[in-house]
């Protein structure tokens, strides 16, 4: 029955400033702004394949995470460059002070995360070739390597 997640929804406190992050700094489609109501729906990837929904919440917002996927290469040869082109700050799952991204053992998983203005945590992730080894936990990409 389930073939994969198709949309999440976010709180945001500016909808005119998160739809212009969404769309001009990270590259997401507007589909649809509902004028009734303070949301916006974004299409992320091509063909319609993902939506991402906006909710102005004015007061208690609550941030959420959610993760693109892309590529390995990516991930390793572009990703901290692009986020750092954009005024964004790259960090790593354990929050260490590196930029570097890092992998997620149990899955095999790259990723590097950022927020968005509202502090919602965003990540970019690619699912790696193998087998999972939980018992490495979280650790560098070359780490990673290494062990295989």
């Amino acid at each position: 029955m389930i073939k994969g997640l198709y949309e999440t929804h976010v709180q945001v406190s500016d909808l005119e400033n998160a739809i212009q992050f969404y769309t001009e700094i990270l590259g997401l489609q507007l589909a649809h702004r509902d004028e009734t109501r303070p949301i916006a729906f974004l299409w992320i990837g091509k063909g319609k394949e993902f939506m991402l929904g906006l909710w102005e919440q004015k007061e208690n917002l609550q941030t959420r995470h959610f993760a693109f996927t892309s590529t390995k290469e990516d991930i390793l040869n572009r990703s901290v460059e692009f986020l750092k082109n954009k005024d964004l700050i790259p960090y790593n799952f354990l929050k260490d002070g590196s930029i570097q991204p890092m992998v997620f053992a149990w899955m095999p998983a790259l990723a590097i995360y950022f927020n968005d203005p509202d502090g919602n945590q965003l990540e970019f992730i690619s699912v790696l070739e193998g087998e999972g080894k939980p018992e490495l936990g979280v650790l560098s990409y070359e780490d990673w390597m290494q062990q295989q």
